[in-house]
């Protein structure tokens, strides 16, 4: 389908043709953002979630690098060197704090842009490979967090890492073996800090590489809508700039400011206060969590408290945690309704929003102490997260009746008066900016 309005990338001067000609990277990143890739008009600011979690990635790794230079990845001094960044390094405390609330924001617009998916069911052909890299991406994010999480050496660093890596000891036969092959020894020491630090650096630029996997594999079938209908017709779409580069801008800018307050005002409300005592090995605090994004999988490995027959309670919680991201990947094969929006799904809309209460109880349970309630209110939270998935979501999409969908996205945007639909010989920039507004 050709695009009246779309505009083909022209070099002006002697040095854009130069380059263009040889390596088109303008044109290149012009078909990407600009006036070149057409984008459904009826997007919404849930839709500002991916540029957000770039430009949280592009700091993370900006601030990170930075970091890496003042850092030393020695259990001797891995603490005092955290110190002398923040004391001593010019800027240093600025590009920890922004680091530190960078990687919880990081995960603030991630668990958005996740929910957001579930909510418009993202994940239903044609792009069910976008939703994979997307999975793959927060899988690599989890472990690159938890690895920057032991870096600072304080005690939840230390216990955090003797904790977690002790999951793989629940594994039967190799599982010992394979915690110590980890660790470099048989607890967090220098070796395990090292390995540490070396893939804490390295994993934010595999996620980049994803990253541009996933833009690449979203630009073949294009965006999604809230209205899950696919375009139609010309007058169904806008370029992407100015109309979508100035809507992200204004929803950057928002998110920047509260950035900006929790770096300034707030900068240790989302840390834990022990991570400012130096790691003790002989000195167990008296609640080990890990980094609040952790929560609801935390939750449900401890939800897990008595054997199964032959299968050890730890490992049916290794496996739990585990699978609670895993079951993910086969999503979009699970919900087999043709209808992709929760808007025109009212019984799927009501089950979203059980599970969003029963992520928002596991976020509350995975910082809670392993004592009773708590413990039973995770065993509940857990069996209904996995019931959502495997069989909650499969019947919904065989038996419910949705609402009448819109013919096209157009008509949802502008109504069924058809002398309000624009002619796709019309259908000028100004014209679709009049139409919209």
């Amino acid at each position: 389908m050709s695009f009246p309005w779309a505009k083909c990338y022209e070099p002006n001067t002697a040095i854009e043709r130069w380059l263009d000609e040889r390596l088109p990277l303008p044109r290149l990143i012009y078909g990407c953002v600009g006036m070149g890739y057409p984008v459904p008009r009826n997007l919404n600011y849930m839709w500002n979630f991916g540029v957000l979690a770039g430009f949280f990635l592009f700091l993370q790794i900006i601030t990170g690098v930075i970091l890496a230079m003042h850092y030393a990845a020695n259990a001797d001094v891995a603490f005092a060197t955290t110190e002398h960044i923040m004391r001593n390094v010019n800027w240093g405390w600025l590009m920890r704090y922004a680091h530190a609330n960078g990687a919880s924001f990081f995960f603030i617009v991630i668990y958005l842009h996740i929910f957001r998916g579930f909510y418009y069911s993202s994940y239903k052909a044609p792009r069910e490979m976008i939703w994979l890299l997307g999975v793959v991406i927060f899988l690599l994010m989890m472990a690159t967090a938890f690895m920057g999480y032991v870096l600072p050496w304080g005690q939840m660093s230390f216990w955090g890492a003797k904790v977690i890596t002790g999951l793989f000891g629940a594994i039967p036969l190799v599982g010992e073996p394979l915690q110590v092959w980890l660790l470099g020894g048989f607890a967090p020491d220098n070796a395990a800090l090292n390995r540490f630090f070396s893939l804490h650096f390295l994993l934010p630029f595999v996620i980049a590489g994803v990253v541009i996997l996933h833009i690449w594999a979203l630009h073949i079938p294009g965006s999604s809508n809230p209205t899950g209908v696919e375009i139609k017709q010309e007058s169904d779409t806008v370029p992407f700039h100015p109309y979508y580069t100035a809507k992200d801008g204004f929803g950057l800018g928002l998110i920047l400011l509260f950035f900006a307050f929790m770096v300034f005002f707030l900068p240790n409300t989302l840390g834990h206060p022990d991570n400012y005592i130096e790691a003790n090995p002989l000195s167990t605090p008296a609640l080990i969590v890990p980094e609040w994004y952790f929560y609801p999988f935390y939750a449900i490995l401890r939800a897990f408290t008595f054997d199964f027959l032959f299968i050890p309670a730890k490992l049916m919680g290794v496996l739990a945690m585990f699978a609670s991201i895993l079951i993910w990947f086969i999503l979009p094969w699970l919900d087999k309704s043709p209808v992709r929006s929760a808007r025109f799904r009212p019984l799927y809309r009501t089950f979203f929003w059980v599970l969003m209460a029963d992520m928002a109880l596991l976020f509350y349970l995975g910082g809670a102490h392993a004592e009773e309630p708590y413990i039973m209110l995770s065993q509940i939270a857990t069996a209904y997260y996995f019931l959502h998935f495997l069989v909650i979501v499969p019947i919904i999409s065989q038996i419910e009746k949705p609402a009448p969908l819109p013919f096209s996205i157009t008509e949802a945007v502008l109504g069924k008066d058809d002398g309000a639909v624009l002619d796709g010989a019309d259908a000028t920039p100004a014209k679709l900016a009049g139409a919209s507004a």
